[in-house]
């Protein structure tokens, strides 16, 4: 008992010195720009960041909020903007419209909008290449992240543009295809892929990940079940070739939650997925601002993570586009 409340002392001793860092903290320097972007009829918000010193040849991250979330607040959670500030890379936080979503979140789940050139992914792609000939960004540095269901949409995003978007991280989402309509999504979210009591999807081209994976969950998650967190794991393996076992390593961060990490690697040694299990954490990003929504303070640092995962990539992982049908059977 003495042990425990000890354990807990020193955890609220350390969130408290966190909230105290975060309110010392300044901005990450760098400039916003704020705009609409307009594709096949469908207008859109956004907000882009740009690093101090911005130059042509930047790295581009994508990053696709949660439901009841809009960039501004998406953005002061995670602190991407203060790490991309250091790494010399661009944010872009589109923004869904309450038009298209009451509760703004982006449809992952609607049929429409799960496939190359239809719907909200065609939107997210022009957007992307706006900026990126706009800002002369990197065009083989590209990458897409999100939370929640901005995870699922990413996961999407990164199955159906496999050429635009080098890598994808996916915080507390979904795999590709995990549901098609509404009553679907609420049962793989509540229960997890194959628990569910609906039909499983057909494995399709479409539900693979063909670029390289970085998969954060809570393991207390109750919103959308860590099962799916796996599965978005597996459906990174399965759209890579050659992919060994994973080399796992439990450790806890310094403000409190344990996690553990396991790293998969194709046989030349590329690194291709990576999933953190955050013990003990709800549905929250991990190690965020508690300034936005949605966020846990207490766990590792996933936007610091994930940028690290992406710029390490080193060029574009091989794809097994060329040869799907040893690997699935194809359907729409």
């Amino acid at each position: 008992m003495l042990d425990r409340l000890r354990q807990v002392l020193r955890g609220l001793w350390r969130r408290q010195r966190f909230l105290l860092q975060a309110l010392r903290r300044g901005g990450p320097g760098g400039r916003w720009i704020v705009g609409r972007h307009e594709h096949d009829g469908v207008a859109k918000a956004f907000r882009l960041f740009l690093p101090p010193g911005e130059r042509a040849g930047l790295p581009l991250l994508v990053m696709l909020h949660g439901c009841k979330q809009q960039p501004e607040d998406f953005a002061r959670g995670l602190r991407m903007d203060e790490h991309a500030a250091r790494e010399g890379v661009a944010v872009l936080y589109p923004a869904q419209s309450p038009e298209a979503n009451e509760l703004s979140c982006w449809n992952w789940f609607r049929p429409q909008h799960q496939q190359r050139g239809r719907g909200e992914p065609a939107w997210i792609a022009s957007l992307t290449e706006r900026i990126l000939h706009e800002h002369e960004l990197d065009p083989a540095r590209v990458f897409i992240a999100g939370m929640s269901a901005g995870g699922a949409m990413a996961a999407t995003m990164a199955a159906e543009y496999p050429a635009l978007y080098a890598g994808v991280g996916i915080h507390s989402g979904l795999a590709p295809r995990a549901a098609l309509g509404v009553a679907q999504a609420i049962q793989v979210m509540k229960c997890g892929p194959g628990m569910a009591m609906v039909m499983p999807l057909p494995r399709t081209r479409h539900a693979l990940l063909q670029v390289p994976a970085i998969v954060f969950h809570g393991d207390q998650d109750r919103t959308v079940h860590p099962h799916n967190g796996r599965a978005a794991i597996d459906a990174c393996i399965a759209g890579h070739l050659g992919v060994g076992r994973p080399a796992e390593l439990h450790g806890e961060c310094p403000l409190g939650r344990r996690f553990t990490r396991s790293v998969w690697r194709d046989s030349r040694g590329h690194q291709v997925a990576e999933h953190w299990l955050v013990h003990g954490a709800a549905h929250a990003w991990s190690g965020g601002d508690p300034a936005g929504s949605w966020t846990d303070p207490l766990g590792p640092d996933a936007s610091l993570e994930m940028l690290r995962f992406f710029l390490s990539l080193r060029g574009r992982q091989p794809r097994v586009a060329d040869d799907i049908g040893d690997l699935v059977q194809e359907g729409a």
